[in-house]
């Protein structure tokens, strides 16, 4: 079983440092790693971060930024995960402010991915938040992709070419289709399988789509804003090196952890592959409306409506 390293080291195979991601940047020799995945502070006052004017802030994530542009290969990926910054009640898309910084560096954008997750917080003076963004940038045009193992099932998998040369074969890919740049996943809440104490923790299944179209067996992949320890997870579990850091001593224990657990084959996590929990289809109670009683409910003849639009 690897060593986890507390210091980087191109022969090792797992790094998890304690402190500044600047330090660790500084560790790593330039052009060696296959993709940067992270998701930084949104600067919203989470514990594990310092609140900051919105200038002060850019000024942070464009110093890492540049640092991570330097130890990344030719041949690698930049994912940057973000949400929103709120001020004064003006919701402000990360995405959009740091794009710029990116851009400057000359990286070239292959995406820009949409996060879908159902559950959050209930806004009650706007639609409530259920998405973020994954901004992909590649350093040249000589990338890494795979598509191939991140296929998803094709919707109409008997759908066969109607005229042409190829009149009355099957159309799609018998591996299945491209997923697209939206991605339902659920988010990590309380009754979420991976669950722990990091209060902004991402799914593995989320980072493990990444891992596996974006590089290949016995490359690094790095996070600068580690957390709970998911991106090196999702590494070590597909066979490439994993590398991050972390200021916080209690997350660092979470990650340690989760690793060793991943190394022993016991970490539960939700797997790819799993569709969309239906809680109808699962039998919950809790499906049913309690307020629908009476046959004069205006909620119950929405309903109805509804059901008699859909038939038709």
């Amino acid at each position: 079983m690897p060593d986890i390293s507390k210091h980087f080291e191109p022969d090792k195979e797992i790094v998890v440092f304690h402190g500044n991601c600047i330090n660790l940047l500084e560790q790593i020799p330039g052009d060696s790693i296959k993709l940067i995945v992270t998701s930084p502070p949104y600067n919203i006052g989470k514990e594990y971060e310092k609140r900051l004017s919105i200038d002060h802030y850019l000024q942070d994530q464009a110093l890492i930024i540049e640092k991570c542009i330097r130890v990344l290969s030719p041949q690698g990926s930049i994912c940057w995960q973000v949400g929103n910054y709120i001020e004064k009640g003006s919701v402000i898309p990360l995405d959009a402010i740091l794009y710029p910084i990116f851009a400057d560096h000359n990286l070239i954008m292959r995406n820009r991915i949409i996060w879908h997750y159902e559950h959050g917080l209930h806004c009650s003076n706007r639609f409530s938040g259920r998405y973020e963004t994954i901004l992909w940038f590649t350093k040249t045009n000589d990338y890494t992709f795979n598509l191939d193992p991140i296929r998803v099932p094709q919707k109409y998998p008997g759908k066969k070419y109607f005229r042409g040369k190829r009149a009355g074969e099957y159309s799609g890919n018998p591996l299945g289709k491209n997923p697209g740049n939206i991605w339902h996943v659920p988010n990590v809440k309380s009754n979420h399988v991976e669950k722990t104490e990091h209060p902004c923790q991402y799914p593995v299944e989320l980072i493990e789509r990444l891992v596996l179209s974006m590089t290949n067996e016995g490359d690094w992949v790095l996070d600068p804003f580690l957390g709970a320890g998911t991106s090196v997870v999702a590494a070590i579990r597909h066979s490439r090196r994993g590398a991050g850091a972390e200021t916080v001593k209690k997350y660092i224990d979470i990650s340690h952890d989760r690793i060793r657990q991943e190394l022993n084959g016991t970490l539960r996590t939700r797997p790819m592959t799993r569709p969309q929990y239906d809680p109808k289809q699962s039998g919950k109670k809790l499906t049913t409306s309690p307020w629908i009683s009476g046959n004069n409910s205006d909620q119950l003849d929405l309903l109805k409506e509804n059901r008699t639009t859909d038939e038709k």
